[in-house]
């Protein structure tokens, strides 16, 4: 992965893009994201909800760019007595059957002591005869988690307690032309190219420009309608997402428009975006931020 001073110093949103995209914010739990955007941005601050903004410039009108941090995922439900975890799946929107890519999957478990590596367990060819058409999909109810343990006290000595966030093992992969593959990729892309764009950002004319990271979007939008009741209203917000979906937003937000990249595959563990795609948000965004519309 590339060194944080390396990404501090590149003009080219590229590398940060892999770099985010390599990380897990299950929803609930994006504070470690948040903490590496902090240290991407200079200035940047979190605030009660747990967002990380950046102020540029003062006073009236007031202006929003705002990317979402977090991801569907789920949590340690149960732990067995034979060291298997069983799992619940994080309340919010989610891609269809999102369950489905857990089955035989490498994934990680964010214990106390950091992250766990492990796997979701798969069904014995050699005690079942194999699958019907009417066999009702795999779902995170179905799935046993082995991280290595055959006892709970095995789990607990590893760090993994209740509720603890897990996500799919995050191993993006770079191939084709400019082409960056990894689950949500999308919005970790939108992401990189917003903090890109906001760096060595100055006030342009009057008013403010509020840059802001948000959580739990993909549950009620709390770290977004934190912002707008702590920093708003605002004259005009741009929403940067991978996220096609429509947000309702409040009339505290002004005028909404919406910045994307373009992805391949969306809602998969390969989902993808091209970088240059990438780079091109973020020359939008720089233009946007100061003062471009």
């Amino acid at each position: 992965m590339f060194p944080l001073l390396l990404l501090l110093q590149a003009p080219d949103p590229a590398p940060l893009a892999a770099r985010l995209a390599a990380m897990t914010a299950v929803t609930g739990y994006e504070h470690q994201m948040a903490d590496s955007v902090i240290a991407l941005l200079p200035g940047a601050t979190r605030d009660r909800a747990g967002n990380a903004v950046l102020r540029i410039g003062s006073g009236a009108p007031a202006r929003l760019v705002a990317c979402p941090l977090d991801e569907p995922g789920w949590v340690v439900g149960g732990v067995r007595d034979d060291g298997y975890l069983t799992l619940h799946r994080v309340p919010g929107r989610a891609p269809a059957l999102v369950d489905q890519q857990l089955e035989g999957q490498r994934v990680t478990v964010w214990g106390r002591r950091g992250a766990v590596p492990a796997v979701v367990a798969v069904r014995s060819t050699h005690l079942t005869r194999g699958r019907t058409t009417t066999e009702a999909p795999f779902t995170a109810d179905a799935a046993y988690v082995d991280l290595g343990a055959s006892t709970a006290a095995g789990v607990a000595s590893a760090g993994v307690e209740l509720l603890d966030a897990v996500a799919l093992a995050k191993r993006p992969h770079r191939y084709g032309d400019s082409l960056l593959a990894a689950p949500v990729a999308g919005r970790r892309a939108a992401c990189a190219a917003l903090i890109a764009a906001a760096r060595g950002a100055s006030a342009a004319g009057r008013g403010t420009t509020l840059v802001a990271f948000t959580v739990e979007q993909n549950l009620s939008a709390r770290g977004l309608l934190t912002v707008m009741h702590e920093y708003g209203p605002f004259t005009r917000t741009l929403m940067v997402d991978g996220d096609s979906s429509v947000f309702r937003a409040p009339a505290e937000l002004g005028t909404v428009s919406r910045e994307r990249v373009s992805t391949r595959y969306a809602g998969t563990p390969v989902e993808t975006v091209s970088l240059r795609d990438v780079s091109a948000l973020a020359d939008r965004l720089r233009q946007w931020i100061g003062g471009g519309e």
